[in-house]
């Protein structure tokens, strides 16, 4: 088993409902948020506005906290029925990777809310300095979308964001070339193509200034060596030290993330169940399509998840 922790953009209103009605004792987990963050988080992933929410500054606490919730109701249900937890790895897509680390046992909870209120605080500070954002195309071959990305930058900035599986890439820059790459990717026939909720330009060079500023708190953290292996987004190595986790996140806002790597490194080493703490499935369905001999439980499924189930029995999700 190996336990994989989602990004910016799987945030939703009223996503903590679920968590506390399967694990009560989650808005602890809330309430400690609170007095760092200095505001509500549960009544702003409640309540809304969702404009609100899904500002980086508040989105990315909030995935951070009700993954955390998620993975609490995971150990909770798994011992209460006898069963050891035992993942041999962890995995964060994007800002998901500091969730990897605390999970992990490389950093304390409050740090790591703290770290991930500064990336986010640094990023929406360096988006309003120049704007940009993201967007997910489906159904290109690697080689269309290289020439398309090269077409779409002219003087502008454009790169490969993340690698989310086999013919799935995030795009990410200066809206202007971002608006053109989305007009050639449908021209070339992509079957889908899509706008991210996301503010910001994650994973390229306008993040420059965000990641110099995230690098000083990053570095000001007390790490641990980390108690399970966490996946390098950038190399999809293992990164086994407290060393390599800090070097990893001082560069993390300029790497893409190669999560088609990742998947098929934790694969490779055994793994056959996936388990997502987190809200929504959205890693779930990026497994399904990277390594088609894997399980997979996103714990916040509505019809599959741990509301429904004890513990991940692989009595589900077998690919077919």
């Amino acid at each position: 088993m190996a336990v994989v922790f989602p990004g910016q953009g799987t945030q939703s209103l009223g996503m903590a409902g679920a968590i506390l009605e399967v694990h009560p004792e989650a808005r602890a987990r809330f309430e400690q948020a609170n007095e760092v963050l200095g505001y509500d988080l549960l009544r702003l992933v409640e309540e809304g506005p969702v404009e609100d929410l899904d500002e980086t500054l508040h989105s990315q606490p909030a995935i951070y906290v009700a993954s955390m919730a998620w993975l609490d109701a995971l150990r909770a249900r798994w011992e209460e029925n006898g069963r050891p937890f035992e993942p041999i790895a962890m995995a964060g897509h994007s800002m998901g990777q500091i969730t990897a680390c605390v999970a992990a046992g490389a950093l304390d909870y409050e740090a790591g809310l703290r770290l991930v209120q500064e990336r986010g605080r640094a990023m929406q500070a360096a988006d309003r300095a120049r704007p940009g954002g993201m967007a997910s195309i489906i159904g290109l071959r690697d080689r269309v979308l290289q020439g398309i990305v090269g077409e779409a930058q002219d003087d502008d900035t454009l790169v490969v964001a993340n690698d989310n599986g086999p013919g799935h890439v995030v795009v990410s820059g200066d809206e202007s070339a971002l608006q053109r790459v989305m007009r050639l990717a449908e021209a070339q026939g992509a079957r889908r193509v899509v706008r991210l909720k996301i503010s910001i330009a994650s994973h390229s060079p306008l993040m420059e200034g965000a990641q110099e500023q995230f690098r000083q708190t990053v570095n000001t953290m007390t790490w641990r060596d980390p108690e399970v292996p966490v996946i390098s987004n950038a190399t999809a190595g293992f990164l086994l030290t407290r060393d390599a986790l800090r070097d990893e996140l001082n560069s993390a806002l300029l790497k893409p993330v190669d999560w088609r790597g990742s998947v098929k490194a934790m694969a490779g080493h055994g793994t056959n169940l996936f388990v997502e703490a987190g809200p929504g499935d959205v890693l779930s369905k990026l497994v399904r399509r990277i390594s088609k001999r894997s399980w997979t439980f996103p714990l916040a499924d509505d019809e599959t998840g741990l509301a429904r189930r004890d513990y991940p029995d692989l009595s589900d999700g077998i690919p077919k």
